[in-house]
C-alpha cells in the first residue's frame, strides 16, 4: 500500500503544479494624451517642412516608427562606429544585462513555488544507552549501537488563492520593467555619444574660430603698430588694439578645457579611462543633418518609449502584489509524505520491518497577526496607487519631451537664418573696416567693434548649427530611441 498511495499523491502534486495559472487583468489607468502628436508645438510642423535658407530643410512624419539605428541618419561612418563601440562595451549596459539576469533568474524562483518540494536525507549517529533507561529485563538489544535512517520527504502546498501565480506575475513584470530598463540604458548611451560627438565638433569649430578671431587681431595690432611708426595714430590706438587681442587670446583656454571634459566622458561612455587614444572624430562639417524624422503616435510613444514601458510592467507587478497580500490572509492546505527506512546496520535500512512512511495533511489560516496582515495588505494597494501615479507622470513626460523637441527643432531653423545673415554681414563689415583702417578712413573703434562683431556671429552660426543636430537627436531619444538590436560581444577567454 505504501508505493501506490505515495505515487497517487506525487502525480495529483505534479498536476496541480504544472496547471497553467491564469493572467491577471491589465491594470486600468486614466491617461490623458495630447490632441495632436505635436503637443505645445506649432502645428506647422506636422505637415511643413522645416526649411531654413542657410541649412537643411527637414520633414516630420506623423505616425513613422523610429528605426533601431537611428544614429545612422547623421551618415557618418565615424559616429556609426563610436556608438557600436559604446554599446558593445558600455559598464551602465553591462549592469543592466547583468541585472536582467537577475530578475529572470529570480522569476524562475517564484516560479519553483508550483511545484512540490522533494528533499532527501541520511543520518548516522552513535548512541549509548544508559542503565537508567534501558530495559530490566534480558534483552538482545545492545546499549551502546549506531543508527542508520535515511528517508525521502515530499510537501507541497497547494495554491487555492492564487498567492503563488501572483508571485509570479509580480517577478515577471520585474522582468519586463527591467528588459525595457536596459533598452533604455541602451537609448540613452547611443543618445549620449551621439551628442558627444556633436559637441566635440562644435568645440573644435568654435575653438577653431577663435584662433582665427586671434590672428585676424594680431593682424590689425601690427597694422596699428606700423601706422603709429608713422604717427597716424596714437599709442592709446595700440592699446585698445592689445586688450583687444588679450580678450580673443583668453577665449581659447576654457574651450579647450571644455573639449578635454567632453572627450574624457565620451571615453566613459566608450567604456575605456581618460587618456586612451579615442578614434578620429567627424568634423561639424561631415555630419549631416537627418532630412526625415519620425514622429511616434500618442498611443504608439507610451507602448515603446523604454521609461513608459517599465514604469506600465512596474504598474502590474504591484497590482500582482495586492493579490499576493489579499491570499496570505485567507487558508492554506500543505500536502506532505515521507518515506524511508531505518536500522542499526546500514544495509539493513529498507530490510523487512524497518521501511517507515508517512502521509500528511494540514489546513492553517490566519486567526490573529496584531493586523499585520491586513496592514500589508494595505501597504500593497498604496503601492499600486503610487504605481500608477509614477505610470501616468512619466507618459506625461514623454509627451512634453516630444513637444519640447519638436519646439526646439521649429526654432532652430530660424536661429540658424538668423545666425548665418549676421556672420556674413560681420564678415564683410569686418573686411570694410580693416580695408578703410589701411587707407586711413576710420579709427579704431570701428575696427574693434566690427572684429568683436564679427567673432560674435561665427561662434553664434557653429552654436545654431550644432543645436540643429543636438535637437535632433533629443527627438529621437525622446521618442524611445527606437528597438537597437543587439551588439554581439567577443567572449572573454
Amino acid at each position: 500500500m505504501t508505493r501506490p498511495l505515495m505515487n497517487v499523491a506525487l502525480k495529483v502534486a505534479l498536476l496541480l503544479a504544472t496547471a497553467t495559472p491564469t493572467l491577471a487583468a491589465p491594470v486600468k489607468v486614466d491617461l490623458p494624451q495630447p490632441p495632436t502628436p505635436a503637443g505645445n508645438a506649432p502645428a506647422s510642423v506636422l505637415d511643413t517642412p522645416i526649411a531654413p535658407q542657410a541649412g537643411t530643410a527637414q520633414a516630420v512624419h506623423p505616425g513613422a516608427a523610429v528605426e533601431g539605428e537611428w544614429w545612422k541618419a547623421f551618415g557618418s561612418p565615424a559616429l556609426d562606429g563610436l556608438v557600436a563601440q559604446a554599446l558593445a562595451a558600455n559598464n551602465d549596459i553591462q549592469v543592466a544585462q547583468a541585472t536582467l539576469k537577475q530578475a529572470s533568474e529570480l522569476t524562475r524562483v517564484a516560479r519553483g513555488g508550483l511545484f512540490p518540494q522533494i528533499d532527501a536525507g541520511y543520518q548516522a549517529s552513535r548512541q549509548r544507552v544508559g542503565n537508567v533507561l534501558s530495559s530490566p529485563l534480558p534483552t538482545q538489544t545492545p546499549s551502546l549501537f549506531t543508527l542508520h535512517t535515511a528517508q525521502v520527504n515530499l510537501t507541497y502546498t497547494l495554491d487555492l488563492f492564487g498567492e503563488t501565480r501572483s508571485r509570479i506575475r509580480s517577478a515577471q513584470a520585474a522582468t519586463r520593467a527591467q528588459q525595457a530598463r536596459l533598452a533604455g540604458v541602451k537609448t540613452m548611451v547611443a543618445g549620449n555619444t551621439a551628442l558627444a560627438v556633436i559637441q566635440n565638433a562644435a568645440l573644435e569649430a568654435q575653438a577653431d574660430a577663435a584662433r582665427s578671431a586671434v590672428t585676424s587681431n594680431r593682424d590689425i595690432l601690427n597694422l596699428l603698430r606700423q601706422r603709429q611708426a608713422l604717427g597716424a595714430v596714437g599709442a592709446a590706438d595700440v592699446a585698445a588694439q592689445e586688450a583687444a587681442l588679450a580678450a580673443a587670446e583668453g577665449a581659447l583656454p576654457p574651450l579647450d578645457r571644455a573639449l578635454s571634459a567632453n572627450r574624457s566622458a565620451l571615453q566613459v561612455l566608450l567604456g575605456v579611462a581618460p587618456g586612451f587614444p579615442l578614434p578620429a572624430l567627424p568634423s561639424l562639417d561631415a555630419l549631416a543633418l537627418p532630412a526625415d524624422l519620425p514622429l511616434s503616435l500618442p498611443s504608439d510613444l507610451v507602448a515603446t518609449r523604454p521609461d513608459v514601458v517599465a514604469a506600465a510592467a512596474t504598474m502590474e507587478g504591484a497590482a500582482a502584489d495586492v493579490k499576493t497580500a489579499i491570499a496570505a490572509r485567507l487558508p492554506s492546505i500543505t500536502l506532505g509524505a515521507n518515506a524511508g527506512g531505518a536500522a542499526l546496520d546500514f544495509a539493513s535500512m529498507f530490510a523487512s520491518g524497518n521501511p517507515f512512511w508517512a502521509l500528511i495533511g494540514s489546513i492553517g489560516a490566519p486567526l490573529f497577526h496584531g493586523g499585520s496582515l491586513r496592514h500589508q495588505q494595505h501597504a500593497a494597494e498604496d503601492a499600486l496607487e503610487a504605481a500608477k501615479a509614477n505610470y501616468r507622470a512619466t507618459a506625461l513626460q514623454s509627451f512634453a519631451d516630444v513637444s519640447n523637441a519638436l519646439t526646439a527643432l521649429q526654432t532652430d531653423g530660424a536661429a540658424l537664418d538668423a545666425a548665418d545673415r549676421g556672420d556674413r554681414s560681420a564678415s564683410t563689415s569686418l573686411g570694410f573696416a580693416t580695408r578703410q583702417l589701411q587707407l586711413g578712413a576710420v579709427g579704431t573703434l570701428s575696427v574693434l567693434n566690427a572684429s568683436a562683431t564679427q567673432a560674435a556671429a561665427r561662434q553664434q552660426l557653429i552654436t545654431a548649427r550644432a543645436a540643429r543636430l543636438t535637437d535632433t537627436v533629443g527627438l529621437f531619444m525622446a521618442l524611445g530611441g527606437g528597438q537597437i538590436p543587439p551588439v554581439k560581444v567577443a567572449s572573454q577567454p
